[in-house]
């Protein structure tokens, strides 16, 4: 999505089609693995089992892309991107309070919490040429990558990507 990642990332929700979303419940991200129980690779079908059916799809976005937001027109939730009707990309939102890890990471921590939990990263620049760029830091996966979104300081996303992929949105 390139130019379009800060926005997406930040609020997504404003690109989506009115709907009142039903996304899960905030929950547990589990690093290389899945974002509240979707994971890389599954079906449109399994994600919508998982999550539900009402959700927004984005009008502007290079690949099909659902927002599932906790309340109708309001940014925080989780999103979905598909690539060959197969989960390629799952993040969450415009940081959606209750998010953590299993070794106790929570959105909003500073940004330094990250490296000390989860070890050395790689860093990805995301949103240049955005009044407000933020970063990823990585963390390669054999079945998925990981991604921990940074924007002013702070852990603002947790997300998963296919491998090798850019984990900006």
């Amino acid at each position: 999505m390139g130019a379009r990642a800060l926005g997406a990332l930040l609020a997504g929700a404003l690109l989506a089609a009115p709907a009142a979303a039903a996304p899960p419940r905030p929950g547990t991200f589990a690093p290389e693995a899945h974002l509240g129980g979707v994971e890389i690779g599954m079906t449109k079908a399994q994600v919508t089992r998982r999550w539900g059916k009402r959700h927004g799809v984005c009008r502007d976005c290079d690949r099909t892309t659902w927002y599932f937001n906790y309340r109708p027109f309001e940014p925080q939730g989780v999103g979905v991107v598909f690539e060959r009707d197969r989960v390629a990309h799952v993040f969450t939102v415009w940081r959606p309070n209750g998010w953590r890890t299993a070794r106790g990471l929570t959105l909003g921590a500073p940004a330094s919490e990250i490296s000390k939990t989860y070890g050395p990263l790689d860093r990805r620049e995301c949103g240049r040429g955005m009044p407000r760029p933020y970063y990823a830091l990585v963390r390669p996966g054999l079945r998925a990558q990981t991604a921990f979104y940074v924007f002013r300081d702070r852990l603002w996303g947790f997300g998963l990507t296919v491998p090798d992929a850019s984990p900006c949105l």
